[in-house]
């Protein structure tokens, strides 16, 4: 079991050890300064700027959670807190079923929904013209694929509150909702914070259903109605494709990599932050 287990943490250096040899050539021959921050992306040209898929990224990763972390938190304080019993046994099974759709039904359903949603009646408020196939797109896409991740998480999480908590909070006067807000948020923070950092990751990582509505332009966005191009849909449409071009592949590899070691990095402080927490609360 030892093994087994030291084995599967290996897995994850093996992993990283193997993107950033395949990127050993690009960065040689280009300083990561330049690969990072140039906005330049002409691979005929030997020109790789990785910047607008950085952002394009970011942006659509921290629009999703912007959009489901509140609808999902409200969700399951609502299942565990408030609603009787037969609303939760109908909900849930839905839940487990948003989950299981793969993620390329998401992406065929913002394709014929989302983006003719955003060009014909979002869009025109703010632009003269948009395709719909923009950063805010993809943001609704991911928050919906995200959302029954995080409330079934959730639900997880607050469920496994001892009851004595709720009942010494409203044995003391306090309201149904005072509990819920300030005993029941306070315990179940730490929790609550790796929920995100697990949903953050799977956003991270997403790749069909971005790349059938965002756009796939290497922008650096703007606002939220530009079109942008994130790191994994880059990958996903590139792959395979014009190999033949010196350090094309190299570069493929170094935004694999990149996403990569965000993710790890990003999970690792999101592990600090936890343990801060943790000791704060005992």
């Amino acid at each position: 079991m030892f093994l087994l287990t030291l084995a599967s943490l290996l897995l994850v250096v093996i992993m990283g050890v193997g993107l950033y040899l395949k990127s050993e050539p690009i960065l040689s021959q280009h300083q990561l300064s330049d690969l990072l921050l140039s906005s330049e992306w002409k691979p005929m040209k030997n020109q790789f700027g990785f910047f607008p898929f950085l952002m394009g990224t970011l942006w659509v990763t921290m629009l999703a959670i912007l959009i489901a972390l509140p609808i999902s938190l409200l969700m399951a304080m609502y299942l565990t807190e408030y609603a009787r019993s037969y609303v939760r046994k109908y909900v849930y099974p839905l839940l487990d079923i948003l989950a299981g759709l793969p993620s390329v039904i998401y992406g065929v359903w913002g394709t014929l929904v989302i983006v003719p949603w955003v060009s014909n009646v979002v869009a025109p408020h703010f632009v003269t013209y948009s395709s719909g196939y923009t950063v805010l797109a993809g943001g609704i896409v991911l928050s919906v694929m995200i959302l029954p991740l995080l409330v079934s998480l959730f639900i997880e999480i607050i469920g496994n509150v001892p009851d004595d908590f709720r009942e010494a909070s409203l044995s003391l006067g306090a309201t149904k909702w005072q509990t819920t807000k300030y005993i029941i948020l306070r315990k179940t923070s730490p929790g609550i914070l790796a929920a995100v950092v697990l949903a953050i990751s799977r956003t991270l990582g997403e790749t069909i259903a971005v790349l059938m509505v965002c756009g796939n332009l290497a922008i650096v966005p703007s606002s939220l109605l530009n079109a942008c191009y994130p790191i994994p849909a880059l990958i996903a449409n590139n792959y395979g494709e014009m190999l033949s071009l010196p350090l094309y592949e190299s570069a493929l590899m170094f935004a694999a990599f990149i996403l990569f070691f965000v993710v790890l990095i990003f999970n690792l402080l999101s592990r600090i932050v936890l343990h801060r927490l943790n000791t704060s609360y005992q």
